[in-house]
């Protein structure tokens, strides 16, 4: 497909939207306490399930401004406004008056930062946990760069899921992810495990970059031989024309037949479909893990 050539979206990619009270009040809470949810800023295709029927949202913590510039990502990039100490007891306080039973935190990558923002980060973990101690809790940060003291920070905060996104396979990540490497994602995971083993490991890739079938296995393989336990894969779906192009358009029986060849690999839980994204059903994933034998650290 020629550069800029628009692909027409299939049938199963359509999205049924859903604006009832439950959506605009979400909406209207996390204007009033300032908050930002990558539901929003990274334009997902779920955002009226998970809001208006699920009532489960991603809060993204440090800002809205990220220190990269990943080529398949929406947040806006730039030089981000300073730490927000206040963020970590919104951030609780809302999960609370939503009353979630499960709760995905991310955040922009803050490489600007000592310490990455893992100190924001933690405390955001901890307000909620005080706060909403019935509630589980599944983080999602970046890379860190690869400061594992950071990692320390993060894991010692105690979350009940450890996520972070390898996002493409080996061969494309110069091209799709800025900064992050492949093999240091890999090891990001592998230390978070190492650091505490109780605490199941998570990510994510995207298809329809441009990969193959043989490389999204190999992705697969490399993921559990750095022992992660729980594995989504969904559809890149380009958010701008600034943006990578989407190659080609997963049927939703490809994807039924990665989620196969992932869990015969090991993985505790795949999610798997055109629309899943990171944090897709994340409350039933936690559950799902916690029944599972994790693998045992060399």
């Amino acid at each position: 497909m020629a550069r800029g050539e628009l692909q027409r979206k299939p049938e199963w990619l359509k999205i049924k939207l859903n604006t009832n009270e439950t959506y605009t009040g979400l909406k209207k809470m996390m204007r009033e306490k300032n908050l930002h949810t990558v539901c929003e800023e990274a334009k997902c295709p779920n955002i009226h399930e998970c809001w208006a029927v699920r009532r489960t949202a991603t809060f993204m913590i440090l800002g809205s401004i990220c220190t990269r510039a990943c080529r398949f990502c929406a947040v806006t990039t730039g030089k981000p406004n300073e730490l927000d100490w206040e963020e970590p007891k919104r951030v609780a306080e809302s999960v609370r008056l939503m009353n979630l039973k499960h709760v995905v935190i991310t955040a922009v990558a803050r490489d600007d930062l000592n310490d990455y923002g893992a100190t924001v980060f933690a405390e955001t973990v901890r307000a909620v946990r005080a706060m909403n101690p019935e509630t589980s809790i599944e983080v999602l940060p970046s890379d860190m760069m690869g400061d594992f003291s950071a990692l320390q920070t993060l894991i010692d905060a105690g979350p009940d899921i450890m996520n972070h996104n390898l996002e493409t396979v080996r061969r494309l990540t110069p091209r799709v992810r800025a900064k992050a490497t492949y093999d240091r994602t890999l090891e990001f995971l592998k230390r978070s495990k190492e650091l505490n083993p109780d605490i199941p490991t998570k990510s994510s890739i995207m298809v329809g970059l441009g990969e193959t079938k043989e490389e999204l296995i190999q992705a697969m393989d490399d993921l559990r031989a750095h022992h992660v336990d729980i594995l989504t894969l969904g559809q890149y779906l380009q958010p701008t024309k600034k943006h990578l192009d989407v190659e080609r358009y997963y049927h939703p029986d490809e994807f039924a037949e990665l989620k196969e060849i992932a869990l015969a690999k090991g993985f505790s839980h795949c999610e798997a479909g055109p629309l899943v994204r990171s944090s897709y059903h994340a409350d039933e994933q936690v559950h799902k893990a916690r029944r599972h034998t994790m693998l045992p650290i060399d």
